[in-house]
């Protein structure tokens, strides 16, 4: 079976928000992934699609249904097995965007443990789940404001811990489960509750472009991608490696900048300022800096890198009253945070 062809992230037009909100979580995974809200056809899965597409090969324990890094120390029980006993190899796998259907049920999503097999042989028989499936990879729940909010919880737990951990009648299991994850939603078909929105490292609203020439561009791209998608990703590809190339020496990147008194003091002033609860939106604003930092080439972390980033990590924070719009604009919050942190 031909593979189906993706849309090119380096094609997509406008939307720069939720294409920075995007990359900036591949660059700092640990940012806590994104939501991204908006109105029908504006691109959302388009974009989450292509994500992985710019995204290196990973090294990963060959045929476990975990996906357990080969370069990791804590494995998923089977892979710890096979190492001690020399039975490990390593393998290439792409990274891959592991969908979750709107009907998963809690087993089908942390997976299930075969009660009867362990109770006749003593051993474990754990089925993985779409978190197993998820390891190393990108997670997308599309319409994930209609998920029930117990399986959006177990989502973000999974998501914060990296791990995934089962237990029943007595017995456990746990296996690593670090992705990126990416929900998308609609605000008219309802919204997330204020304690799950918090748990989202990045927001970003999409709205339909309103400047006529670009929408002919966005529409003149889509046909002649339909025609012959072959040859539209083979227009797009030293834009796409250009891309791919600036993500991996940003990853590299990251991992070497620490954050200095003036970056953290922004990161403080800005959730004090505009009156969020608790310290998420601190660290946050920290790691997205930080990641933007790379992306810009940079090995050092500027305070404006925070004010930049705080148009995606504050607006879904603000605490609004139920008369309120609750949508930020994003000019606003830009300038509050130059207030707060004093270069406004």
């Amino acid at each position: 079976m031909k593979k189906r062809s993706v849309y090119p992230f380096a094609a997509i037009v406008g939307q720069e928000n939720m294409k920075e909100a995007l990359i900036l979580n591949t660059i700092y995974p640990l940012i806590g992934g994104v939501l991204i809200r908006g109105e029908k056809g504006t691109a959302k899965s388009t974009a989450v699609r292509a994500l992985a597409d710019l995204l290196p090969e990973r090294s990963v324990v060959a045929g476990c249904a975990c996906g357990c890094d080969w370069g990791a120390s804590d494995l998923c029980p089977e892979c710890i097995e096979r190492r001690a006993s020399g039975e490990a190899s390593e393998a290439k796998a792409p990274m891959r965007v592991v969908e979750l259907p709107l009907s998963s049920t809690e087993d089908r999503i942390a997976g299930t443990l075969d009660i009867e097999h362990a109770i006749k042989t003593g051993r474990k028989k754990f089925e993985p789940g779409v978190l197993a499936k998820a390891n190393g990879n990108i997670l997308y729940v599309d319409e994930i404001n209609l998920l029930d909010d117990h399986i959006v919880d177990l989502l973000l737990d999974a998501a914060a811990m990296g791990v995934n951990f089962i237990e029943r009648e007595g017995i456990s299991y746990s296996h690593p489960s670090r992705f990126i994850l990416v929900g998308t939603m609609n605000p008219e078909e309802g919204d997330l509750r204020p304690q799950l929105l918090d748990r989202f490292g990045l927001m970003a609203d999409v709205a339909s472009e309103r400047d006529e020439k670009r929408r002919m561009e966005i529409i003149e791209r889509r046909m002649e991608f339909e025609k012959d998608p072959d040859g539209f990703r083979e227009d797009y590809a030293a834009e796409q490696q250009r891309l791919r190339a600036d993500i991996t020496e940003a990853r590299s990147l990251a991992s070497e900048i620490s954050p200095g008194p003036d970056v953290i003091r922004a990161a403080v002033r800005i959730p004090l300022h505009l009156g969020t609860d608790g310290h998420r939106a601190d660290l946050t604003l920290i790691k997205a800096a930080v990641a933007y930092a790379a992306l810009c080439k940079r090995a050092e972390v500027l305070p404006e890198d925070v004010v930049h980033v705080s148009g995606l990590v504050m607006p879904h924070r603000m605490r609004r009253n139920p008369f309120q719009d609750s949508t930020l604009k994003t000019e606003e919050l830009d300038k509050w945070a130059k207030t707060a942190f004093g270069t406004g």
